[in-house]
């Protein structure tokens, strides 16, 4: 089983983009949801939570630029990306809080042009 990220793509800096990850009922329905990101030979980190009831939690980082939120009807969850920085250049995954290995997907790459 695996939750597939969506959205990504080439920005300049400044700019926005909106990531959607949707997955299965089972998954979606039981657990806090989570965004993370991994930097060519860096580990992966958190980027931001949310709880099934909608409580938030961001990464110093990214505070005040992104915004996590979940569809409970569409099981999916979105992260909104404001304010793109060269430093937020990664691969973006979607994952439960804390996660689960065999829920990896491939990503989807975000890449910020100065």
């Amino acid at each position: 089983v695996q939750l597939q990220a969506s959205g990504g793509g080439l920005v300049q800096a400044g700019g926005s983009l909106r990531l959607s990850c949707v997955a299965s009922t089972s998954i979606f329905r039981l657990n806090v949801m989570a965004w993370y990101r991994q930097a060519p030979g860096k580990q992966r980190e958190l980027v931001a939570r949310i709880t099934t009831s909608g409580s938030t939690n961001y990464a110093d980082s990214v505070k005040g630029r992104f915004t996590i939120s979940r569809d409970n009807a569409k099981n999916t969850v979105y992260l909104q990306m404001n304010s793109l920085e060269p430093e937020d250049t990664c691969v973006y995954y979607c994952n439960t809080f804390p996660f689960i290995s065999r829920y990896w997907g491939q990503g989807t790459l975000v890449t910020v042009s100065s």
